[in-house]
C-alpha cells in the first residue's frame, strides 16, 4: 500500500535525555497502526513531533509525499493531520456543538467582522455557517451525541468527553488521525462503541489512524499493525499477536530478561 504518513529516523533530545532515537513508521490510507510501550517510552513524543508541537533535531515527516517537518501546528493541521490528547483538551464551558464547530475553524473563509454581522440567511457568512453546522450534525449523528449536543462538555461523563474530542478531530476532515489513549478511562461498553467507531472511520472514510493505547485487548481487536517503543527506540513491530509475544516487549513491560522469555 502507498504510504500516506511517513516518519523516518526521528531524533529528539531534551537536555541530556534522548527521547526518540531513530524512530520511523509508515501508515497507509485506511490502516490502523498502534504504538505501544511502557510509560516514558516516547509514544506521545512521536505524536508531538508529527503534529508540530515539538521539532525534532533530525528526521523526516511526510504526509502524502509533502514534507511537514518544522511546520507550525496550524499548518500541520491544514496538511491533513488531526489529533486527540492524552488529557482531554476541550472547552469545558462550551456545548458539544460549539466544541465540534471549533474543528471547522480550519475551513473558515469569512472574516471576523463579516462573521459578526450575519445580516440574513443568504449572506456568504450565513451560508458558510450553515455548511459547517451541517458537517457537525453529521458527526453528531455518527457518534451518537444527539442527547448531549447542547450540554456543556464540562458537565458530561469522562467517556462522553473523549467521544466529543474524537468528534472535534473528525470535524477537521483529516487524512491522518492521531489518537492518544482514546480508550483510557472508559468502561467496557464505551470501549466497545469506540472500537466500532474507529473501525468505521478507517474503513468507511479511508482515514489513516495512528493510536497510542495501553489496553492490549483493545489494540489486539483493532490494530492492523503494532509498533512497540521503549526508551525512545522501536523494539518490535508486526501484527498484534507477534508484538505481544516478542521477547523484548515482554522484557520492557515485565522486566523479564530476554533469555528467560525465550526458554
Amino acid at each position: 500500500m502507498t504510504a500516506l504518513l511517513e516518519v523516518e529516523a526521528l531524533e529528539i533530545s531534551f537536555g541530556g535525555v534522548k527521547a526518540l532515537h531513530g524512530v520511523g513508521l509508515t501508515l497507509a490510507t485506511g490502516e490502523i497502526l498502534a504504538l505501544i510501550g511502557p510509560n516514558g517510552a516516547g509514544k506521545t513524543t512521536v505524536f508531538n513531533c508529527i503534529s508540530g508541537l515539538y521539532r525534532p533535531q533530525s528526521g523526516q515527516i511526510r504526509v502524502a509525499g509533502r514534507d511537514i517537518l518544522g511546520l507550525k501546528p496550524h499548518r500541520v493541521a491544514a496538511s491533513g493531520i488531526a489529533r486527540t490528547f492524552q488529557n482531554i483538551e476541550l472547552f469545558r464551558h462550551l456545548s458539544t456543538v460549539d466544541n465540534l464547530l471549533l474543528g471547522r475553524h480550519l475551513y473558515l473563509k469569512t472574516g471576523l467582522f463579516s462573521g459578526m454581522a450575519l445580516l440574513g440567511p443568504w449572506t456568504p457568512a450565513a451560508k458558510e455557517e450553515m455548511r459547517h453546522r451541517e458537517k457537525v450534525e453529521e458527526i453528531i449523528d455518527f457518534l451518537d451525541l444527539q442527547a448531549v449536543r447542547s450540554q456543556r462538555v464540562g458537565n458530561l461523563p469522562y467517556g462522553t468527553q473523549k467521544v466529543v474530542e474524537l468528534g472535534r478531530a473528525l470535524a477537521m476532515e483529516p487524512k491522518v488521525l492521531l489518537l492518544d489513549e482514546p480508550a483510557a478511562g472508559m468502561n467496557l461498553e464505551e470501549k466497545h462503541d469506540l472500537r466500532i467507531w474507529i473501525e468505521d472511520i478507517s474503513k468507511l472514510f479511508g482515514i489513516a489512524i495512528l493510536l497510542i493505547e495501553h489496553d492490549m485487548q483493545f489494540v489486539g481487536e483493532l490494530a492492523d499493525r503494532v509498533i512497540a517503543l521503549n526508551y525512545g527506540e522501536c523494539i518490535a513491530q508486526g501484527t498484534p499477536d507477534e508484538v505481544r509475544s516478542h521477547p523484548d516487549v515482554l522484557r520492557a513491560y515485565l522486566g523479564t530478561p530476554s533469555a528467560e522469555v525465550k526458554q
